[in-house]
């Protein structure tokens, strides 16, 4: 996506990056905002049927925090589930730059309808049916989106080939920083739901 949608690329489609990127954010707002509140709603109907204490509802989200963590590790080979498609660049030839900017946004703010590369995604749509309501999963679906769209601002300032390459480089050598996050998160984030509880109760 950073390849695709920067400032050179927008320039020679006669396009302002700016105006393709407001397209972009709002899309993957939109797509996570989406997710966030139907997984809301599934928690819901779930607590309804279950009526769940806060106290289970802190061990699954340990656990599942925990099953995020052993994916992030790949023991034995052990890989995501995921399907395997990725959003189609030939939109950006076809389109104007709401569709394919937009369009890109809301499938990469879903989640899970192009390659899922982090256990994170699934442990957030895990964590948003788990505040059993459709504002708490809007609440963690909107983050999702918005965060899941600002990686692309690494390219923000590319106007000439070698910039782009230079933020691409700088960009790749993040990875390793990022999955150390990502795995970080998985761990302490049900962590402390669990510690809160624990201390509430």
């Amino acid at each position: 996506m950073l390849a695709s949608i920067n400032p050179l690329g927008e320039r020679s489609r006669n396009r302002t990056w700016r105006a393709t990127f407001a397209w972009y954010l709002a899309g993957s707002t939109l797509g996570g905002a989406l997710m966030g509140a139907l997984m809301g709603a599934l928690g819901s109907a779930v607590d309804a049927v279950l009526a769940p204490s806060s106290l289970a509802v802190a061990v699954t989200a340990l656990a599942l925090g925990i099953v995020g963590l052993v994916f992030e590790l790949h023991p034995w080979g052990l890989a995501l589930p995921t399907v395997r498609r990725q959003v189609d660049e030939d939109w950006l030839g076809r389109y104007r730059a709401w569709v394919y900017a937009g369009g890109f946004g809301f499938q990469l703010g879903l989640g899970v309808v192009t390659v899922v590369t982090t256990a994170t995604v699934y442990v957030t749509w895990a964590f948003a049916v788990l505040t059993g309501s459709v504002a708490g999963g809007l609440v963690i679906g909107l983050t999702f989106g918005i965060v899941r769209a600002l990686p692309i601002l690494v390219v923000a300032h590319a106007d000439t080939p070698g910039d782009l390459r230079s933020a691409l480089r700088r960009f790749a050598g993040w990875a390793p920083a990022a999955r150390t996050l990502s795995m970080v998160a998985s761990g302490i984030v049900p962590v402390l739901a669990l510690a809160l509880v624990w201390s509430a109760s």
